[in-house]
């Protein structure tokens, strides 16, 4: 029953969207803050103390104790999402704060205003809230249309004026978040669930061609400086070097052109790159080489470039021992602990630079199928994970040395 409410609920929160028969939830929208009152009320019928952040993340709160050891996921979505990449980490954690009775440290639950970074230029803009690495400063960032974050934040109950605030408890035990593999893996080896290892180096920015915009009917082709084809073809390198590199993944996600009308050749292109592996040096490698070809594009093709790098994320090790206290609780439970890395950010990079007592547990979904209306799971795989979280937090231990006891 706890599996199907997890499930319940998270078709309840696909109902908040801002796009009807899609799910689209971006930072400071009115479906977010619907969904986090929703979340709000949930967290309190499960007996904790709530309470919002500077930016808007919900926060509940169990018990008392030596040390305070967090769950977290957040609650917003890409455009046209699934209803389980973050809401199922989130809804989990507080069935499991409500079952798992009283421990001997505090227990929090965090739902994460924004992840996914769809609105503003901020990746994990709701942990790096709670985590105080925001400024008063970054409430000046805008989004396409001129919002300002500042603007935002106040749609979502916060205060711009205290962005840098950390909300994080300073006697932080250690953080754990489950979350959709969002990858084929788990389904392949017929596994519920899976530990994650290391959270992938990522990379991304934005490349302008800036060209000379002209008449399609009377420029000829030796004489175009056509910005769209010469993004098109770093366009393709991304995809080639992808291709040829074992575990690089490379990404262009999005595109905006000028004047992008069907018979003016394009004066101005700007495309999104998202680089990641699972080593640091194997990314920068990468991603050095895709702007290298940019700029032999853009001086073979007369145009100018500007490269902006936006995030260089570093790989992100999960905590040996509370990967190991997770194996334990998977045998307890009769599943056999898979250990597989993540190419996905999550909001446990952010919490990883509080503390290195960092874990995810990742839940199978069908197909390996995520950002998209057809995520999947099984709701016998949420039961599994439910029940190793539980195991998880009832380990014994001294509570001041919960996150470092040998397992």
């Amino acid at each position: 029953m706890s599996a199907e409410r997890v499930l319940g609920r998270c078709d309840e929160l696909a109902r908040f969207s801002e796009e009807e028969g899609l799910i689209t939830r971006w930072y400071g929208s009115r479906s977010l803050d619907e969904a986090s009152d929703a979340v709000a009320g949930w967290m309190e019928a499960a007996g904790l103390a709530v309470r919002r952040d500077a930016v808007g993340n919900v926060i509940g709160r169990a018990g008392e104790g030596p040390g305070t050891f967090v769950l977290g996921s957040h609650i917003d979505t890409v455009r046209d999402a699934g209803r389980y990449d973050g809401p199922l980490g989130v809804l989990l954690a507080i069935e499991a704060a409500a079952s798992v009775g009283e421990l001997p440290f505090a227990l929090e639950v965090v739902a994460f205003a924004d992840e996914e970074g769809g609105r503003f230029p901020l990746t994990y803009l709701g942990s790096r809230g709670w985590a105080g690495l925001l400024t008063p400063e970054d409430g000046a960032l805008t989004d396409s249309d001129g919002t300002t974050l500042a603007e935002a934040v106040r749609a979502m109950g916060g205060d711009p004026e205290a962005l840098g605030a950390r909300s994080a408890p300073d006697d932080l035990l250690g953080y754990l978040e489950v979350h959709i593999e969002q990858g084929p893996v788990l389904q392949d080896e017929d596994l519920p669930i899976g530990i994650v290892t290391a959270i992938a180096a990522q990379s991304r920015g934005i490349a302008t061609f800036e060209g000379m915009a002209g008449h399609a009917g009377n420029t000829p082709m030796r004489l175009r400086r056509d910005a769209l084809a010469g993004a098109a073809e770093l366009i393709l390198e991304v995809e080639r070097l992808a291709r040829e590199t074992e575990g690089l993944t490379a990404t262009v996600g999005r595109i905006h052109n000028d004047p992008n009308v069907g018979n003016v050749i394009p004066g101005r292109t700007r495309v999104s790159y998202d680089v990641r592996h699972q080593s640091g040096a194997e990314r920068d490698r990468a991603r050095d080489q895709l702007e290298a070809a940019a700029r032999e594009i853009a001086g073979r093709r007369g145009l100018e470039l500007d490269w902006h790098r936006r995030d260089d994320l570093h790989e992100v090790p999960m905590s040996p021992t509370l990967c190991a206290r997770l194996a334990q609780a998977c045998e307890q439970a009769g599943v056999r602990p898979l250990e597989l890395g993540s190419g996905a950010g999550h909001d446990a990079v952010t919490a990883a630079r509080l503390t290195p007592e960092v874990a995810m547990l990742f839940v199978r979904c069908k197909d390996g199928i995520s950002h998209h209306p057809d995520e999947s799971v099984r709701a016998d795989d949420v039961a599994v994970a439910l029940d190793v979280v539980a195991r998880f937090l009832r380990l014994p231990g001294d509570p001041i040395g919960f996150p470092r006891l040998p397992c």
